[in-house]
């Protein structure tokens, strides 16, 4: 059985579709009729936002291993004196001389001077350090990092200072600790 669509098929020719006018000037698209004309390539299109797209993921990657040098320079510095304040508190204050100042404070600083100026803070398992400042610095392939904060006990705070400077292995070369005011 035909349907009403089928007898207007038989019936009637399907129109063409309509061909596009063309500019003056420029030629008429080619092509058989009805035929939609070539579209142009997008090369350059492509090419441009490719290279847009390279630079920004290069400007991305650049921030991402900044900040990850920064912070590892930073976890560095805080892992120092966290170390070395933890060792003072502990008692371990001949190990933290040893370990981590640099030779030419020891040089100002004797090993015995420095026991009995932690010895007169009366430090105690109380104590805990916060750090409040925090900077780190390379220049001409010497790191450098300053930490500040204070030492607080039961009773009682401790200001303290510390410089650590090195290429790789940081050192302390500068050390406050005194009772706060």
């Amino acid at each position: 059985m035909s349907s009403p669509q089928d007898s207007y098929r038989q019936g009637h020719a399907e129109p063409a579709p309509p061909e596009l006018p063309s500019m003056p000037g420029q030629p008429a698209p080619f092509g058989l009729p009805g035929e939609r004309p070539r579209v142009q390539s997008r090369r350059k299109l492509g090419i441009v936002l490719g290279s847009i797209g390279g630079v920004l993921l290069l400007v991305i990657l650049g921030v991402v291993i900044l900040v990850n040098v920064v912070n590892s320079a930073t976890n560095q510095a805080r892992g120092l004196a966290d170390d070395f304040t933890k060792k003072v508190i502990a008692g371990e204050v001949s190990t933290a001389y040893d370990d981590y100042l640099d030779p030419l404070l020891k040089e100002q600083l004797s090993k015995e001077a420095f026991i009995s100026g932690v010895k007169s803070l009366e430090l105690d398992d109380s104590c805990k350090p916060a750090y409040t400042e925090l900077k780190v610095a390379t220049e001409n392939g010497m790191k450098s990092a300053d930490v500040a904060g204070q030492i607080s006990c039961s009773g009682k705070k401790v200001d303290l200072a510390y410089r650590f400077e090195g290429a790789n292995d940081l050192k302390m070369t500068n050390i406050k600790l005194r009772p706060a005011a």
